[in-house]
């Protein structure tokens, strides 16, 4: 097992945006994160040491507690947080950070959010088993607790993701260019968790079954937004985060490019799907590709189907009342889908 490197953290750049940042959102619900925090940390707990330094390693290395937030500003605003709550969100955190330690095994991924990923400091058959443990952890609560509501909700969501990348894969391979298709991909690879977040946060406080389905509705079309809105960086013109082109490299056909293949004359076409098929790891090919994308509208496109997806989302969470967790709610949807990385 390798040491961690003392300087683990690798480069990244600084974005300044005049968007309220995370810190600033959560205050409404910030003692209830601290909260979640400490008992998601406990909820990793092992007794086996290398098992306990990888999970410290990962507390350590969090994210921006993004769907935790969605979780506990759906209860808020759907009857109030409670401690079910909290274990809704630490269901879905450790549901999605398995699925991200399994992503980077599959993809050879070396770092996540601009650090060693599992794989890279402690080799596959370990990253694999780590996801394996959290994912147990996760099962085990919610039965603990007789959470079932919970286990239902994350198994379906689980489900989707699995068969939305299995989707993916074959369509790649087939290079379909189907707007429907795109759609049911990221339906089920990305929305479907933003989805369940909203979902359990909902039955966490008690809603009524048309409550619940109604914030699970929310949750999916925000999610949809946000992977717009992420492919959408495949084809920027500066550095926001991801590397330009990765999408291309992976053969994934994302919105900016369908919509650009399917406007383009017959030839234009068929040589940029040969591009991508046959000259996805040439960087000069991959700048055509973008080039293509940016003069033919492909962004524009995606940019203005990424606001409808947020502007239905926002008519769904006008029908509850105003407050801070309306508010919190609609700061977050802007924070997730106009992000600059």
């Amino acid at each position: 097992m390798p040491p961690i490197p003392q300087h683990d953290r690798l480069p990244e750049k600084v974005h300044i945006s005049s968007m309220l940042s995370i810190n600033e959102i959560k205050k409404p619900i910030a003692a209830d994160i601290d909260v979640f925090e400490e008992k998601f940390k406990t909820s990793m707990k092992s007794s086996v040491p290398l098992l306990d330094r990888i999970t410290h390693y990962i507390v350590k290395r969090k994210g921006k507690q993004i769907r935790p937030m969605f979780v506990f500003f759906s209860a808020s605003i759907c009857g109030g947080i409670n401690e079910s709550t909290h274990r809704g969100a630490a269901l879905v955190e450790l549901l999605h950070t398995a699925t991200l330690i399994h992503d980077d095994v599959v993809d050879n991924s070396y770092q996540r959010r601009g650090f060693f990923s599992i794989n890279a400091l402690w080799k596959n058959k370990i990253a694999v088993l780590v996801g394996d443990y959290l994912l147990s952890q996760g099962l085990l609560l919610s039965v603990k607790h007789d959470d079932f509501r919970f286990l239902k909700i994350v198994s379906e969501a689980m489900q989707q993701m699995i068969e939305g990348e299995l989707l993916q894969v074959e369509k790649v391979r087939k290079m379909d260019i189907a707007e429907s298709v795109y759609y049911e991909v990221i339906r089920q690879k990305t929305a479907s968790l933003i989805a369940s977040c909203c979902e359990c946060g909902a039955a966490s406080a008690g809603a009524d079954d048309a409550t619940i389905e109604k914030m699970r509705l929310f949750g999916e079309k925000i999610g949809i937004a946000f992977q717009i809105k992420d492919d959408m960086f495949d084809f920027g013109t500066d550095d926001v985060g991801k590397p330009l082109g990765i999408d291309i490299k992976e053969k994934k056909v994302t919105l900016p490019l369908i919509y650009s293949l399917n406007n383009s004359k017959p030839d234009v076409k068929k040589q940029m799907i040969n591009l991508v098929k046959n000259h996805n790891d040439d960087p000069k090919k991959i700048a055509q590709i973008i080039r293509f994308v940016n003069e033919t509208g492909g962004l524009q496109y995606a940019e203005t189907q990424m606001k409808k997806y947020q502007d239905e989302a926002f008519v769904l969470l006008k029908t509850f009342p105003e407050g801070e967790a309306r508010a919190g709610l609609e700061q977050l949807v802007r924070f997730t889908t106009e992000r600059n990385k």
